[in-house]
């Protein structure tokens, strides 16, 4: 059984998606230190401008690092769900299957939503199915595992009776992976070539890393053939 763990993110970009299709169960790390200018609350959309793109970032209360990213509670003060969908209809109202998607989002933001963890999970396992992707998920603020950095990955995969760790590319520069040999887990790391496609505004080139929106407005239902290939 192979299992990949990562923290929640807004509308993640085409490499979350494509650790959930390499994996058997995706556990998503809520539980642990909330940090500011990472993907937990925002992500890239392509836009027509000098860069290209631009962030929708979703505003959050009382940044403070001492807080658990699913303790991290939404600033609805902020016209931010009406800011979103106006900036994702500027640009991508004339893709293909625009109007298929925009819905959903329209619904989807349309509902109150107090916690950031919250949001990210109900769109990522909304978008998952999108992709006709049906991952086993778990939870780890629901779930009863004890230690810290990979002491603690270990103890989840071991939970889960996985026998296989995917890791991202990042893992090899803070993971003790000799906990994992101990436990006769084996780890293998993501290797993810980020594919081309047609995207709005394609007379300034193709962007990468742009949030999984971008790929299902513009080619929908192929999304999920275009992350496998």
């Amino acid at each position: 059984m192979i299992v990949t763990i990562h923290q929640p993110e807004y509308l993640p970009w085409l490499g979350f998606f494509d650790r959930i299709i390499k994996s058997d169960a995706l556990v998503i790390l809520d539980d642990v230190g909330y940090e500011k200018n990472g993907f937990i609350n925002r992500n890239k959309i392509k836009k027509k401008n000098q860069a290209g793109w631009q962030y929708i970032t979703v505003p959050v209360q009382g940044r403070s690092p001492h807080k658990k990213i699913n303790e991290v509670l939404i600033d609805n003060t902020k016209h931010w769900q009406q800011n979103h969908l106006a900036i994702i209809k500027e640009n991508y109202q004339k893709a293909p299957y625009f109007k298929e998607y925009f819905l959903f989002l329209e619904e989807a933001l349309g509902k109150k939503w107090e916690k950031m963890s919250d949001l990210d999970i109900y769109l990522l396992r909304s978008v998952a199915g999108f992709l006709e992707l049906k991952p086993a998920i778990a939870i780890t603020s629901t779930m009863d595992v004890k230690g810290v950095k990979t002491e603690r990955l270990v103890n989840i995969c071991k939970s889960l009776g996985a026998d296989t760790y995917l890791a991202g590319p990042g893992g090899k520069d803070y993971m003790d992976l000799e906990l994992f040999k101990k436990e006769g887990i084996k780890v293998i790391f993501q290797e993810f070539k980020h594919p081309e496609y047609s995207q709005q505004f394609m007379e300034q080139g193709f962007l990468p890393g742009m949030s999984i929106i971008d790929l299902l407005f513009n080619h929908g239902p192929k999304s999920i053939n275009i992350i496998r290939n």
